[in-house]
């Protein structure tokens, strides 16, 4: 019962990767791309953490940390560069 609840659950998320591979495709602004690669991430630890279920083991626990902190660094650079242009300022004291 449990293991058909989890297919169930991966092919919604899979279904939900697909449809933010298509707004990043297709996105009409940088901010919805952004939006889509943050959400992409979210689902991939979701699916990570369903697949651990799934095979009962705790293994995938280091994965899907690195993914969300990967992810989440990921973000914030994006939304660096659309306020300021650049990610990392290169200023020098002279």
């Amino acid at each position: 019962m449990i293991e058909t609840l989890l297919m169930i659950a991966l092919f919604f998320l899979v279904l939900s990767i697909l449809a933010a591979v298509y707004r990043l495709v297709k996105g009409p602004s940088i901010p919805d791309r952004v939006q889509a690669l943050d959400n992409i991430g979210v689902n991939l630890i979701a699916g990570i953490a369903i697949i651990s279920i799934f095979m009962r083991t705790s293994a995938f626990f280091s994965v899907m940390l690195l993914l969300g902190i990967l992810s989440f660094i990921g973000t914030i650079a994006f939304a660096r560069f659309l306020e300021r242009g650049v990610v990392i300022e290169s200023e020098r004291n002279k």
